[in-house]
C-alpha cells in the first residue's frame, strides 16, 4: 500500500482514489467524505499539510509529532485523535503503532510513521461503501484495532496460565524465560491500552454532528473492550510477579537442598578424615601397624562408621529435606 493516498466517497456511495491535494483542500460537505493518509516520515508531509490542509498549526504539529500517546481533543468543529494499533511489521520496533487523526465534517486526515495493520482493511471498507462519514471512519478503525489486539492480550494470559503449570525444578529456566517475556509485553501494551480507553470514551461523548448514535455505541463498545484488556494486562503483571517470586523461592530451595546434601556428606566424612589422619601419622607406636589385617580392619571400621552416621542422618530425615 502506498505511503500516502486519498479516497473520496463518490455519487455511487463507494470510495474512489483521488489526488491527496484535492482531499486535503476539500471543504466540509455533509454529503460526502474524503480521507487522506500521509507518511509522517516523509519530509514533504508537514509542508503539504500547511499548504493544503487548512487546519490550525497546532493540529499540524500534533499530527506530525514523533512521540504520541492516545488522546482525544476537540478543536473548533473538529477533533484531534491519536490511537495506537498493531504494527503491520511487528518485528521492527514497538508492537503498537501510532496513527494521528484530524476529523471534521466531510473529511479525515491521518498520519502515521509506520504502517498500521488495520489500515488496509479500513481502506477496503471505505472503497466498498461501508464508511460514509468521519464517525463511521473512527468507529470502524477503533473496532478493527480491538479485534487485532484482543487475541494478543488473550495469548499473554494463556502464556501465564501455562507458566503456572510449569513450576517444576526441571522447567524453571524455560518458565523464567516465558514469564519475563509475558511481563515485558504486558508492560508495553498497558502503556497505551489504558489511555486509549480514555481517548475513546472522550471521543464517544464528543459533541460533534458527524458522530451518530451508532458511532458512539461502537466507540463505547471499543472502549469497554480496551478496559477489559487493561484489566487482563494488570492481571498478567500481578500473576507474573507472583510466579517470579515462586521461581525465586524454588531456586532458593534447590540451593538449600544441595547445600544440605554437601553438608551431610561432609559430616559423614569428617570422623573418617579424623580417623585416617590420626592413623596416618608417621610416628612409632601406632597400634597394629605391622599386622597383615590392619588395613582391612581400618577400612571396615571406616565403612561401619560411615554407615552408622549416614543411617542416623537418614533416620532424622535430613536427606529428604
Amino acid at each position: 500500500m502506498s505511503s500516502h493516498f486519498a479516497i473520496e466517497i463518490g455519487a455511487d456511495g463507494k470510495g474512489h482514489a483521488v489526488h491527496p491535494a484535492q482531499a486535503c483542500a476539500r471543504h466540509a460537505d455533509p454529503a460526502t467524505l474524503v480521507w487522506a493518509h500521509f507518511d509522517g516520515a516523509e519530509h514533504e508531509t508537514v509542508a503539504w499539510l500547511r499548504e493544503h490542509g487548512g487546519m490550525p498549526e497546532t493540529v499540524i504539529y500534533a499530527l506530525t509529532a514523533i512521540e504520541t500517546r492516545p488522546r482525544c481533543e476537540a478543536i473548533g468543529k473538529g477533533a484531534l485523535v491519536n490511537l495506537r494499533g498493531p504494527a503491520a511489521t511487528p518485528d521492527e520496533g514497538d508492537p503498537l503503532v501510532s496513527i494521528r487523526l484530524w476529523l471534521e465534517q466531510g473529511r479525515v486526515i491521518s498520519v502515521s510513521y509506520r504502517p498500521i495493520a488495520p489500515l488496509h482493511i479500513l481502506r477496503e471498507q471505505m472503497e466498498a461503501g461501508e464508511v460514509k462519514d468521519p464517525g463511521d471512519f473512527v468507529s470502524h478503525l477503533a473496532m478493527l484495532i480491538t479485534k487485532k489486539i484482543d487475541p494478543v492480550i488473550t495469548d499473554l494470559g494463556d502464556m501465564v496460565d501455562d507458566c503456572e503449570t510449569m513450576l517444576e525444578p526441571d522447567q524453571a529456566w524455560e518458565t523464567r524465560r516465558k514469564i519475563a517475556t509475558a511481563r515485558s509485553d504486558a508492560i508495553v501494551y498497558r502503556r497505551f491500552i489504558v489511555p486509549q480507553r480514555e481517548a475513546l470514551t472522550t471521543l464517544a461523548a464528543l459533541d460533534a454532528g458527524w458522530l451518530e448514535d451508532d458511532d458512539r455505541l461502537h466507540l463505547r463498545e471499543a472502549a469497554d473492550r480496551f478496559a477489559r484488556m487493561a484489566e487482563e494486562l494488570e492481571s498478567v503483571r500481578e500473576r507474573s510477579a507472583l510466579i517470579h517470586e515462586q521461581l525465586t523461592d524454588l531456586r532458593s530451595e534447590q540451593i538449600e537442598n544441595r547445600a544440605l546434601l554437601v553438608s551431610v556428606v561432609a559430616l559423614i566424612f569428617l570422623p573418617l578424615t579424623f580417623l585416617t589422619g590420626l592413623l596416618g601419622m608417621n610416628v612409632d607406636g601406632i597400634p597394629f601397624a605391622h599386622e597383615p589385617w590392619a588395613f582391612w580392619g581400618v577400612t571396615g571400621m571406616c565403612a561401619a562408621l560411615a554407615a552408622g552416621v549416614g543411617g542416623w542422618f537418614a533416620a532424622q530425615h535430613w536427606f529428604g529435606r
